[in-house]
């Protein structure tokens, strides 16, 4: 076929797609209506593939040919380092795999039209093509410099936008080679050209103290200091309650008070109050600081809070929800102060039942500012210098102890899920040098707290849930039984099994999978692969429970100070107690509640990915301090490119496929492992190795380990 007569046919069909009688045919329906003997079918099917891989035209997964809109779908595009990418439709169980060559120049984050052309079989995703982007999402990108001689262009810090910014003379500032900047994209370019942009900021060199977490901060768009509004609003709170404020609240001043934290903690917004009567039965107090009481709804301070959505703990530094005036201040339940609380009192018998709770507007007092060092080495060390220095305190903390070991079986036995995986402690010097990373352990102490505070979460749930109000609660959705059926096939290779209703999986035999597992040398491996099987927790005003807590009712009521959404449901709490939710306000908490669960649930997620991209590159930076260095790890992740390995500082890399010497090794997906075809050496999940750190990209931040000779 000649490229004038391809033309002219890919012209001829375009134009009768696009007429409005025509209604999406076959091939061989197409072929009748074109009048094209059989001998030509194969011509036809040719021309119709050339308009596919173009974008021109859609097919149906019945094979029907018509316009690209009458079959494509409008999703949110991912994209990998890789070149690929994914997209994510709402309402769609699998996203769509997309190869590189059929992204149409999307970017990640991008809103695209898109086609399927092959259906999913069995676990696999099915493969599609971006036909359209309907709208950008990187208009702005953060990234490193590089300058030629009369252009630049910019790698930008996101490894998801897998393009340069081509960067033209006279549009970049001054910057030079090194810099981190901000850049404006003008033209997002296409298939076959690269994006272009103008640099409007230099961040700073690359080598410049604090330029690393800036760059994050930038990329993620998180705040960088509250506006004039809001600090002059901050400026006029109080620094001291006015008695005329405790009037008609429940006084708990003459209650012994602690609160329990870390070391570094100056928000302290949750205080606790206990005690046991003759019967055995058990009187909590979870005390949260009262935000609402100076945050109304409304005002600046509550629009920066409901903007923000909750605090962001980055490794050098905080981005607070609220002004410090308010976090540090006067909502921080310092000792020795009065503070205004919300309280949850609750009485609780011996097996962990809930008999009873009040929750109330409270004035309290905090007699100690307790760690959680100091705690542990009460409750599990039994250090006589703590205990004596402590030493009125003591039975308020072994009270404490032995409630929370109810409660915390009382999950157990219900079916609450366990991961007990070390989180990074990262530790700098004054100039933001890392001088150590270490894993950050639970001990006994944090337990408590941890335990106190999910039971008063569920207690507030549960009692909102029945009163039939508006309120926020927090989810977690059952897993996705393809993904556990994928994990109970994989366990099998171990003798594991997990019992299944309706195709369902109960959270009590997740757990009772953990528990078969721990100290087995396959432990590492299934935790992994059952925590990835797992969807994410999130905000709604709908209570259809937590499936990892195996709750039916739950809640995020204990950090006003750090979380908007326990600042709104306080909120509806606190105006129920005083004067009850009029149909009025029942129908403004019915309208704004929805918009308020989708933007928290959003911005918790860009919270954890900035400090999740905090931790790595800090982590990359240590490691490039120790190259050539050996140390023994664990194979956290495979893949068909490689292995990732954990150290156990928490420090993730890569043992890149190319490196694995002495074979030709291929990805085993069902088994989750890199086989030798010749020698049979198998590299698996949860398997331990020694590495060599071979290599750091503080750009990409990523990390590289060969593995040790043996």
């Amino acid at each position: 076929m000649t490229e004038d007569l391809l033309k002219q046919r890919k012209d001829m069909l375009a134009a009768l797609f696009q007429e409005k009688s025509y209604v999406p045919m076959k091939l061989k329906e197409l072929a009748i209506f074109l009048d094209i003997p059989k001998s030509q079918r194969d011509e036809l099917k040719e021309v119709l593939d050339i308009l596919l891989r173009e974008g021109k035209i859609g097919i149906s997964k019945k094979g029907k040919y018509g316009k690209v809109q009458d079959f494509a779908r409008i999703g949110v595009f991912s994209g990998h380092a890789r070149g690929f990418g994914f997209v994510t439709i709402e309402g769609q169980e699998k996203d769509i795999f997309i190869p590189a060559e059929k992204t149409a120049g999307a970017m990640d984050g991008d809103q695209v039209q898109v086609v399927a052309e092959e259906d999913a079989k069995g676990s696999r995703r099915p493969e599609g093509a971006v036909v359209k982007i309907l709208k950008h999402a990187n208009e702005t990108i953060i990234g490193y410099y590089q300058k030629n001689k009369n252009f630049g262009f910019v790698l930008p810090d996101n490894q998801k936008l897998n393009q340069d910014i081509f960067i033209p003379q006279g549009k970049d500032m001054g910057a030079v080679t090194g810099h981190k900047v901000v850049v404006h994209v003008t033209d997002f370019g296409g298939e076959r050209r690269k994006p272009e942009g103008e640099v409007t900021e230099i961040i700073g060199h690359v080598n410049d103290p604090g330029t690393d977490i800036l760059s994050v901060i930038k990329a993620y768009g998180l705040p960088e200091g509250f506006s004039h509004e809001v600090m002059e609003l901050a400026s006029r709170m109080p620094e001291e309650v006015d008695p005329r404020e405790t009037k008609g609240r429940l006084d708990l001043r003459c209650l012994p008070t602690v609160t329990i934290d870390g070391e570094d903690a100056k928000d302290l917004d949750d205080a606790i109050t206990i005690s046991k009567e003759q019967d055995g039965r058990y009187t909590l107090g979870v005390h949260i600081a009262d935000v609402t009481h100076y945050v109304r709804e409304g005002s600046a301070l509550d629009e920066e809070a409901f903007k923000r959505g909750t605090s962001v703990y980055l490794v050098d530094r905080v981005i607070p929800m609220l002004p410090h005036k308010l976090s540090n201040g006067i909502c921080s339940l310092n000792a020795g102060t009065d503070r205004l609380a919300l309280s949850c009192i609750m009485e609780i018998d011996g097996r962990g039942n809930v008999l009873g709770h009040r929750i109330a507007e409270t004035v309290l007092r905090v007699d100690r500012r307790m760690t959680y060092t100091a705690v542990n080495a009460i409750v599990t060390d039994r250090d006589p210098e703590v205990m004596e220095e402590y030493r009125e305190l003591v039975p308020m903390f072994d009270l404490m102890k032995e409630l929370a070991d109810i409660l915390r079986e009382k999950r157990r036995k219900r079916g609450s899920i366990d991961f007990d995986f070390p989180e990074s402690r990262i530790l700098l010097d004054s100039r933001g040098k890392v001088v150590d990373i270490k894993p950050y352990e639970r001990n006994a102490a944090t337990k408590i707290i941890e335990d106190f505070m999910l039971i008063a979460n569920e207690t507030v749930a549960e009692d909102y849930f029945w009163q039939e109000l508006p309120f926020v609660y927090r989810t977690h959705d059952y897993p996705d039984p393809e993904k556990m059926k994928r994990l109970g096939t994989f366990i099998n290779n171990f003798g594991y099994t997990m019992r299944t209703q309706n195709g369902e999986v109960h959270p009590r035999e997740v757990q009772k999978l953990l528990d078969r597992i721990e100290g087995t040398s396959e432990e590492a491996l299934i935790s992994r692969l059952t925590l990835r099987s797992m969807r994410q927790a999130k905000y709604t005003t709908m209570c259809t429970g937590h499936y990892g807590l195996a709750a039916n009712y739950y809640t995020h009521f204990t950090s006003p100070i750090r979380r908007y959404p326990d600042l709104q449901i306080h909120r509806i709490i606190k105006e129920n107690l005083q004067v009850g939710l009029s149909p009025k306000r029942i129908a403004h908490y019915d309208r704004i509640l929805p918009e308020v669960t989708v933007q928290c649930s959003a911005m918790e997620r860009r919270a954890d990915e900035a400090e999740r991209e905090t931790d790595k590159l800090k982590k990359c930076e240590y490691m490039s301090r120790h190259m050539g260095e050996t140390y023994e790890g664990v194979i956290s992740s495979v893949t068909n490119w490689g292995l990732y390995v954990e150290l156990p500082n928490t420090v993730e890399g890569m043992v890149k496929v190319s490196d694995l010497s002495g074979d030709y090794f291929i990805f085993d997906e069902e088994h989750m492992e890199l086989a030798g075809e010749a020698t049979h050496i198998r590299y698996k999940l949860g398997q331990k190795v020694r590495v060599v750190v071979s290599g750091t990209d503080r750009l990409t931040r990523t990390i590289d380990f060969i593995l040790a000779e043996t």
